[in-house]
């Protein structure tokens, strides 16, 4: 970055800080929530109004549409990620963020028009339809798996299948829908709700940050627009490509924040706290725990600063956010857990936000890709390289 770029960057991030430390942490004890204690929407549009009245609403894209790069996003993203309502309040939460990267990379005029500036500006929310049920042999981990069908209709495509885990789908109000054509994956933008698209059943799961939950849905006879579709057909899993990576680091980014917060609260109770005659951090085992907190925190901003700069090149980064994605993910948790057992009985209570941003990891060692799958992935490319080098 240049250094009007650092100087922009660290202001914009230190007024997201002060907005999310000073207005938006209140909000964590705001009784409005679903019956899986997610964030509904009327607190979320409450929220935004006020980032928005602060001027920290969507702070990762500028007022000329301009993006930041990722290496100047990361900083911003960890901010709002300081409290799990954060991400939600400036507008830079999953899946909205990544679907907005998609959209300014490759959207038409009009479908940036109608579908990407109502997002930008915090109106709506957005759901991404491509993982699908497991149990049906659906596309999950592996998106070649991906079941749901799209065929042409004169200028119209009609789409039919079944997704799961689709990410805010109740209550968003733009959809991305992936669907197999006869010349492969395709990518359409569709107006949400549609009575084409029922919801069948959202599932209790282990985070509660999201707005609509992680729902199962079916899609019967969709009709979309020919020119609601991406690209060409065929032309799918390589936009999906261009979101996933910095989509699986923004992911890091936000949870970073997150850690960050969560062992501000475990080193105050070490602080604070006595037992057997002296303050916990001043027990080895305690504070042998917060200073590995500090050593993996360090690593994980320089893993998604090392991860931001490759893509920053333009290029697509699949292995390097995977392994990011892996190492953030991995360190991320340990900070949780160990949060978690320095504050003993009150740690696993809601007292604070310890105990749900160590259920939020744990999901995220999962979400955009599990650990393992990431590895098999990189061992496949170092066996490629392997034999490349040595034919």
């Amino acid at each position: 970055m240049s250094g009007v770029g650092v100087e922009r960057t660290q202001q914009i991030a230190d007024r997201v800080e002060r907005f999310v430390r000073d207005v938006v942490v209140p909000f964590e004890r705001d009784p409005r929530r679903d019956h899986h204690d997610c964030p509904k929407d009327e607190l979320v549009i409450e929220l935004r109004e006020l980032a928005r009245d602060a001027g920290v609403l969507t702070p990762h894209i500028l007022a000329d549409g301009s993006h930041l790069s990722q290496a100047e996003t990361a900083i911003v993203l960890a901010k709002t990620g300081l409290s799990p309502l954060g991400p939600l309040a400036c507008n830079t939460a999953a899946p909205d963020e990544g679907n907005m990267y998609l959209l300014g990379k490759i959207g038409s005029p009009e479908i940036k028009e109608r579908f990407l500036k109502p997002l930008i500006e915090g109106r709506a929310r957005s759901a991404f339809f491509m993982t699908e049920p497991a149990e049906e042999g659906g596309a999950g981990s592996d998106p070649s798996m991906m079941t749901t069908t799209c065929r042409p209709d004169g200028n119209q495509w009609v789409v039919n299948g079944r997704k799961a885990f689709i990410t805010g789908a109740r209550g968003a109000k733009v959809g991305i829908v992936m669907a197999k054509a006869e010349e492969g994956a395709c990518m359409f933008l569709v107006d949400l709700p549609d009575p084409a698209i029922t919801i069948d059943h959202v599932p209790n799961t282990i985070d509660s940050s999201m707005p609509g939950g992680h729902a199962v849905l079916t899609i019967r006879n969709l009709r979309i627009p020919a020119d609601q579709m991406l690209g060409h057909p065929g032309e799918g899993f390589k936009y999906a490509q261009i979101r996933l990576s910095p989509a699986r680091l923004s992911h890091c980014m936000r949870w970073l924040g997150a850690c960050i917060r969560a062992n501000e609260i475990a080193t105050g109770y070490a602080n604070r706290r006595q037992a057997f005659g002296k303050t916990l951090i001043d027990h080895e085992g305690v504070g042998f725990m917060l200073a590995d907190n500090q050593i993996d925190l360090k690593q994980a901003e320089l893993m998604i600063s090392w991860c931001a700069s490759i893509l920053d090149t333009g290029s697509l980064g699949t292995n390097e956010s995977s392994m990011a994605k892996v190492a953030v993910s991995e360190a991320l948790m340990r900070v949780a857990d160990r949060c978690v057992q320095v504050m003993g009985g009150t740690g696993v209570t809601n007292e604070t936000i310890v105990e749900q941003v160590f259920r939020e990891v744990r999901a995220f060692r999962i979400y955009d890709g599990p650990t393992e799958v990431h590895k098999w992935s990189l061992a496949k490319k170092i066996k490629r390289d392997w034999q490349k080098a040595n034919p």
